[in-house]
């Protein structure tokens, strides 16, 4: 299996016009798309996990005519899921309706950024590349990243910062950790536009996060 990374905008005509509402409502904030899916019974669910005012963005939910059913569920410290079951559209669904088609699986969770979204679609080689000339005109995208779908990888790497993340990838594509190693630090500072005692720490600190995962 592979898979395909990518960032798409807008949100609402990727997944479901309600992104729209909640992106933009002032009482909460998205973190995460956890779970979407398309029901033959002509609806959408949506499982988001936001932080900010629950109890404001539920009352809210409630005055959306779209929304057949919701729940807002408070994680203490950790914010809220937020389940959204909305009437479906063919105007803002365009990444299931591409997934459907293609036989392909959208791997959650789905991580808002400040353009868009990212979104990583697993399936055969021949669907991913169908399913990327399949991508409306409505949408922007990019891709990201490409390669062998390995499961729960993205767990393992979840507690990066970005800066590691970009350092430990960089040093995966020039062949850091290949036998025998094709390319030092100085090797990958260059590349990232850094010094090489930058990319020792950084690497240290993913390699230290990445093993404890491994044999927790």
């Amino acid at each position: 299996m592979k898979y395909l990374k990518l960032s798409l905008s807008p949100t609402d005509r990727a997944i479901h016009p309600i992104d729209r509402f909640v992106a933009q409502h002032d009482a909460v904030s998205r973190e995460a798309l956890l779970h979407v899916d398309s029901r033959a019974d002509g609806t959408t669910v949506l499982l988001y996990r936001v932080v900010g005012d629950g109890d404001a963005f539920d009352d809210a939910l409630d005055d959306q005519p779209e929304i057949h059913d919701r729940e807002v569920v408070d994680l203490a410290d950790n914010g809220y899921h937020a389940f959204i079951q909305a009437e479906s559209t063919n105007k803002g669904n365009a990444l299931l309706e591409v997934a459907h088609e293609h036989a392909l699986i959208i791997d959650t969770p789905l991580d808002f950024t400040d353009d868009g979204l990212r979104a990583t679609l697993v399936g055969t080689h021949e669907n991913l590349r169908g399913a990327l000339s399949a991508i409306p005109d409505t949408l922007d995208f990019s891709v990201d990243n490409a390669g062998t779908y390995v499961p729960g990888s993205e767990d393992l790497l979840s507690p990066l910062t970005d800066r590691q993340l970009e350092v430990f990838e960089t040093a995966v594509q020039e062949g850091y950790y290949d036998v025998p190693r094709r390319a030092t630090h100085k090797d990958i500072a260059e590349n990232l536009g850094c010094a090489p005692s930058t990319v020792d720490e950084h690497l240290r600190k993913a390699e230290s996060r990445v093993v404890t995962g491994l044999i927790q």
